[in-house]
């Protein structure tokens, strides 16, 4: 057995996990902002509650781990920020600890018992506020240790033309500091911010997506340039990985229409040809952060030396 926990900025989400399929949740409880002695006795309070000391604890947080340094960037999270994070905690809980990024946990659980299931090689895809993802070959996570692997939404390779005809683009400036990244203009935000450029209209992106599935031609321009934008990186990392499968979670993968339009695009793209659905719907569409760190902690008490 291991606790696992899914660390969010405004509460913690714990569970006693037994298998990938029996993982029993805890009560949710706040998240401690700037007491890391506070932070770490509410995961002791969690494990406490299970009544049996675990085999490890693991942690899915929205931030990364230094692979080098072991600190962790979380940002809106100060009391862990900065901090070299498993040993930090194992000192204070005295219980092995594996910490994961969200999205490579999310592509852990798609890999075990999701979309993935059977695959070698998987790239889990995060559409949603921002562009996200994870990597898994042979049922092993790559950043196992902490990294950027996966990170496919950063770098300056957004295109500056694409749709058909084409449309000149903006480098719209991304979080990460850099500018004309993926992320800036190929997550929800970017969708709203492409069609303000196109069209100087405010539009949510579950607006935007309404109005192309009722058939509004302004919508149908935003999403024939989004998935020109998305599609031509994705299939470069499809390349290079070798991944038969792309699970895609975050809010953008709600619209099955919308991931057929970049599955087709995609696959147009690739050294590899498939006569099926390579970019498809994720299944682990709850909790799957808790799924994957469960998936990570039950990995690492099996077999620690591999995990």
């Amino acid at each position: 057995m291991i606790v696992c926990f899914d660390i969010g900025g405004t509460t913690i989400k714990g569970a006693a996990a037994y298998a990938p399929d029996d993982i029993r949740p805890a009560p949710r409880i706040p998240t401690p902002k700037t007491s890391f002695e506070d932070f770490a006795a509410s995961l002791k309070a969690v494990i406490d509650a299970s009544g049996t000391t675990p085999d490890c604890v693991s942690l899915s947080i929205a931030g990364v781990i230094d692979a080098e340094t072991g600190k962790a960037t979380v940002a809106n999270i100060p009391s862990i920020h900065g901090r070299r994070l498993k040993d930090d905690l194992e000192k204070a809980l005295g219980l092995p600890v594996i910490v994961s990024n969200d999205a490579d946990c999310f592509v852990m659980a798609e890999s075990e018992i999701g979309s993935g299931k059977g695959h070698r090689v998987v790239f889990g895809v995060i559409l949603g506020t921002g562009v996200g993802g994870g990597l898994v070959i042979d049922g092993k996570l790559i950043n196992s240790d902490g990294g950027f692997a996966g990170e496919w939404g950063h770098g300056p390779v957004a295109a500056t033309l694409a749709g058909n005809p084409p449309a000149t683009l903006p480098r719209f400036e991304c979080g990460c500091g850099l500018t004309g990244c993926v992320d800036a203009i190929g997550s929800a935000r970017g969708m709203e911010k492409l069609h303000q450029h196109l069209y100087a209209k405010t539009m949510s992106s579950e607006e935007i997506i309404d109005a192309w599935q009722s058939g509004d031609a302004e919508a149908a321009r935003t999403i024939d340039i989004l998935v020109d934008i998305l599609a031509s990186p994705l299939a470069m990392v499809i390349n290079v990985t070798g991944a038969t499968i792309v699970p895609v979670g975050g809010g953008l993968s709600n619209s099955k229409e919308l991931l057929a339009a970049l599955d087709e695009a995609v696959r147009a793209r690739i050294l590899r040809r498939f006569d099926r659905p390579l970019v498809v719907p994720a299944i682990c569409r709850i909790e799957p952060g808790l799924i994957g760190s469960a998936v990570l902690g039950l990995k690492f008490a099996e077999k620690p030396e591999i995990a």
